[in-house]
């Protein structure tokens, strides 16, 4: 079960739009290898702004992603992709339906 999660918001630099996108979509295969991430979802909010929502069954979950190589390749990225800082923000989770199996959508 699903206890706490991460949801952070991109702003791409402009002309990185797809750059960006492209980023977000190469990191599926490590959200699949973090053991602690039950779910993980790149999201696109307007042409410019994307996000990425994951979910974790404990804190050490959380913990171990914002550690491991998905934060630490965005980190490395930000300076030519990001127009500002990742805004992440530490949800916890009230209700949840759990996803059967991870696909990546394209």
């Amino acid at each position: 079960m699903v206890k706490v999660a991460l949801l952070a918001r991109l702003e791409a630099k402009p002309g990185k739009e797809k750059e960006l996108a492209d980023f977000l979509e190469s990191a599926f295969p490590l959200a699949l290898a973090e053991p602690d991430t039950i779910s993980w979802y790149a999201i696109q909010l307007t042409p410019s702004t994307f996000g990425i929502f994951d979910t974790f069954p404990h804190e050490e979950g959380r913990k171990a992603h914002l550690e491991g190589k998905i934060a630490a390749a965005l980190m490395a990225n930000a300076s030519k992709l990001l127009s500002q800082p990742p805004v992440i923000e530490h949800v916890n989770i009230i209700a949840a339906k759990q996803p059967i199996q991870a696909k990546q959508w394209h």
